[in-house]
């Protein structure tokens, strides 16, 4: 960092009905240029400042969405560039790539689960073999503590898979929100089962591979894991290409999920997408894309989420569209945030509650 990044006696950022103005203070005119940098999907989308004699201004129209998670590009007069978060903003939150400075509207809150009170449970860790893949499949398991009455002697036998687990339960704290719906009855207890990326972009593009391990060595292993048997139902969820290797485990092991929660699914397609088809894996994506407008055996209820503020939303709604004309009880909510985990966080309730309800039913007796 060049020392921009604090020291700076400058007011904050203001989010106002029609606009949103940004002010970073530069009296002496060292730098080359300002640009914000905010992520609405793989590509950013940016903005530049003006300089007015004194500071680099920009002022710009509000997205379709509660919040903005954005960083600064300061351009320097030798040519270097840095990206940093805004030092006139103190707010900060975590992605997946690092902090971003975050901007909110007045009627933006926090979800009430954040804070609730969560049933007790265990976690416990593995590594599932997976020879198709090459290597392993990291697992993170939370069980809910279940006593004789709450079970009545009963196997727990409800599974939620989450690709890119990790990421979600450190960035959008889905441990806690599992914890917490479940210790307020408003769905039955289950196990929360969190799977690593491992080589995210190549086992998560629409890769058979990795569709064939998770539905013939990872499941069973959990399972065999969890003492459940074959045939009860699991859920399956995902964000981004995470969302885009659910759907295509179960078109192609349509026995293995019951249902799916998708969130802003990168299912890139050649008409809606040129800018992503410079990527190694684009061709075999839009070949399973193209490939959803075929009838299926098997047609699960599935509920997808998007930002009406992100670059995927055109694709997330042709999908829903696409897989409703075949026979999937299918949901698609657009949300008022952009392609982040606080955005998928805050979609869980009631979205996620609804389909696991839907599913499992409400709880009959608790924790």
């Amino acid at each position: 960092m060049s020392g921009y990044r604090a020291g700076v006696n400058a007011a904050g950022p203001s989010w106002d009905v029609d606009a949103i103005t940004f002010r970073f203070p530069d009296p002496n005119h060292k730098l080359a240029g300002v640009r914000l940098v905010r992520d609405t999907g793989r590509r950013p989308v940016m903005a530049d400042f003006t300089y007015d004699g004194q500071a680099w201004q920009l002022m710009t129209s509000p997205p379709d969405a509660w919040r903005l998670e954005y960083r600064l590009e300061l351009r320097h007069a030798n040519g270097d560039v840095e990206l940093i978060c805004d030092p006139a903003n103190p707010l900060r939150v975590g992605g997946a790539f690092g902090e971003r400075s975050v901007l909110a509207r007045s009627d933006y809150a926090e979800p009430l689960w954040l804070h609730a009170a969560a049933a007790a449970g265990a976690w416990r860790e593995m590594a599932i073999p997976a020879v198709r893949l090459d290597g392993e499949v990291w697992t993170r398991i939370w069980s809910p503590t279940m006593s004789a009455p709450a079970t009545g002697g009963a196997t727990l036998d409800r599974i939620l898979v989450v690709h890119d687990g990790p990421e979600y339960d450190k960035l959008a704290d889905l441990g806690q929100f599992v914890a917490a719906i479940i210790a307020s009855g408003r769905v039955p207890p289950f196990h929360l089962v969190l799977l690593g990326p491992g080589a995210r972009n190549e086992w998560y593009s629409a890769n058979p591979a990795y569709a064939r391990a998770l539905a013939h060595d990872v499941l069973p292993r959990v399972r065999a894991e969890l003492g459940v048997r074959a045939g009860h139902p699991v859920i399956g969820m995902g964000t981004s290409l995470g969302a885009l290797a659910m759907l295509h485990a179960q078109r192609t092991h349509q026995h293995s999920f019951a249902g799916l929660f998708l969130q802003s699914g990168s299912f890139f397609q050649p008409r809606l997408d040129p800018q992503e088809s410079a990527v190694p894996w684009f061709a075999r994506i839009t070949r399973f894309t193209r490939g959803l407008d075929r009838p299926v055996r098997r047609a699960v209820p599935i509920v997808m989420t998007c930002g009406r503020a992100e670059e995927n939303l055109a694709n997330n709604q042709e999908t829903a569209r696409t897989l409703s004309r075949h026979g999937y009880p299918v949901e698609l909510h657009e949300v008022p945030d952009a392609h982040n985990y606080t955005g998928w966080r805050d979609a869980f309730d009631p979205y996620l509650v609804d389909l696991l309800r839907r599913l499992w039913g409400p709880d009959e007796g608790g924790l």
